[in-house]
């Protein structure tokens, strides 16, 4: 069965809106009880968990060999880089479309999907890891093309280049710290919309 598009736009405007509290009176009935919008949830939730668990990973081994574990400790080297938080306003605008909260979602996994190559650089022991997590993100990222296909969403299909230069560091510590940073925005974006699908789920 098909989800009506503005019911859509609705559950996705609350997607990736904290606090919780605005989804409580969200008339979410609807969708809640539509099987194949239920099965991408439930899908999606796994395969975000997966990705979760496979960052938590790499952050555990930057920890581990660099001694680089709490965010607070390194923020003032953080000014001093050009790493970036991925941005989602257009998931939380109140003039809200389903269409561009999608393609933000799927730039944001594209532009991280490009940064781990920072990672994958910083640890060449663990390349095999960062090459699944990026096989991982470019399926969720067809898998939400694929739903917004199936409701009849326009989709945004961007170049295979790269557009989004990868950052440079001027010394092996920035390095370090950037591809820490990296990652600790990265698992921030996941965490937002692990647990937007889980409570989505539930209802």
């Amino acid at each position: 069965a098909a989800v009506p598009t503005g019911g859509l736009a609705l559950l996705l405007g609350v997607l990736l809106w904290a606090p919780w509290r605005a989804l409580h009176g969200a008339p979410l009935t609807e969708l809640s009880g539509d099987q194949d919008f239920q099965l991408f949830l439930q899908r999606n939730l796994e395969f975000t968990g997966k990705i979760r668990g496979d960052v938590a990973a790499l952050q555990r081994v930057v920890c581990d060999t660099f001694q680089l574990c709490k965010e607070e400790e390194l923020l003032l080297v953080r000014q001093d880089l050009d790493i970036a938080q991925v941005p989602l306003e257009q998931c939380h605008r109140r003039t809200f479309q389903a269409e561009t909260c999608f393609s933000q979602i799927r730039a944001g996994l594209r532009i991280y999907h490009s940064s781990l190559a920072t990672i994958r650089d910083l640890l060449p022991g663990n390349a095999g890891l960062v090459e699944t997590l990026q096989l991982d993100m470019a399926n969720l990222s067809s898998n939400i093309q694929q739903q917004m296909e199936d409701l009849g969403l326009a989709t945004v299909t961007y170049p295979t280049e790269n557009q989004e230069p990868l950052p440079t560091f001027s010394s092996r510590f920035r390095h370090q710290v950037g591809g820490f940073f990296i990652l600790a925005n990265f698992q921030r974006f996941l965490e937002t919309a692990y647990r937007a699908l889980r409570h989505l789920a539930s209802l």
